[in-house]
C-alpha cells in the first residue's frame, strides 16, 4: 500500500512528520509520498518557493525509512490538483492500493476539491483524527457513507474506493504558527526538525509580513 500526503509544507514540520508517521506504521504501508503543492487552488500563495519547500521536504524525510518526496506537482505549470496527482500515481502503482491521507480540516471541505467524487475512483481516502473524536456518521453525505469502513483489512483488499478514519498522535504545531514566530524572531526550537531550522536561518525564509494560511 502506498500513501499520498499533500500540503504547501510552508514549512515542513513535526505535526506533519509525526501524524503521517502513525499512519504508516498503523496500516502497514509500504511508503508514504509527500507531494507539495506548487500553486495551491484552496489558500493563498505560499511563502517560501516551491523549490525551498521542495528542499525542506528532502532534508526532513532523508533519514526516514519510506518516506518520499514527490515532484510531480511542482513541474506543472498550472494549480495543483489531488485528482491529477492520483491518476499518475495510479499509472505508476498500477495494482496496488493508494491511500490519499488527509486531516480532518481538509476533510470537512472535500466538496470543494475538484472533481472530488473521482478521487475514489484511483485511491482509499483515510483521515487522520485524535483518539475520541469518533466521526459523525449521520452527518455524513451518502455518498461517503457507503464507501465508510471501519475494517483497516479493506485497504489492502481493494485497491481504490474505501474511506476509514484513523486515530493518530496528533501535535498542536502549525506551519502558520512557526512563520510567525520566525517573524517576530521567536524560538521555532523543537518545532520542526533542527537541519529545517538551520535551512529557514541561511535562506532567510519567514522574516518578512508574516502571511497567514
Amino acid at each position: 500500500m502506498i500513501g499520498v500526503y499533500g500540503g504547501t509544507f510552508d514549512p515542513i514540520h513535526f505535526g506533519h512528520l509525526r501524524t503521517i508517521l502513525d499512519v504508516k506504521e498503523r496500516l502497514g504501508l509500504q511508503q508514504i509520498r509527500l507531494v507539495p503543492c506548487s500553486q495551491p487552488v484552496h489558500r493563498g500563495r505560499p511563502s517560501a518557493t516551491v523549490q525551498h519547500r521542495f528542499a525542506m521536504l528532502q532534508q526532513a524525510t532523508e533519514n526516514i525509512s519510506g518516506f518520499v518526496v514527490d515532484r510531480q506537482e511542482m513541474v506543472r505549470d498550472k494549480p495543483s490538483y489531488m485528482i491529477e496527482t492520483l491518476k499518475s500515481l495510479r499509472q505508476q502503482f498500477r495494482q496496488q492500493s493508494l491511500i490519499l491521507i488527509m486531516g480532518g480540516d481538509a476533510f470537512e471541505k472535500i466538496n470543494t476539491w475538484f472533481q472530488w467524487q473521482q478521487l475514489f475512483d484511483y485511491a482509499h481516502i483515510v483521515v487522520m483524527q485524535r483518539p475520541g473524536s469518533d466521526i459523525d456518521n449521520v452527518n455524513l453525505p451518502l455518498f461517503l457513507q457507503v464507501k465508510l469502513t471501519q475494517n483497516a483489512a479493506d485497504l489492502a483488499r481493494k485497491e481504490h474506493g474505501c474511506l476509514y478514519f484513523q486515530n493518530v498522535i496528533q501535535l498542536d504545531i502549525s506551519a502558520t504558527q512557526i512563520r510567525q514566530k520566525v517573524a517576530q524572531h521567536e524560538s521555532i526550537d523543537f518545532l520542526l526538525p533542527n537541519n529545517i531550522i538551520k535551512y529557514i536561518r541561511d535562506n532567510n525564509l519567514y522574516l518578512g509580513d508574516f502571511n497567514a494560511g
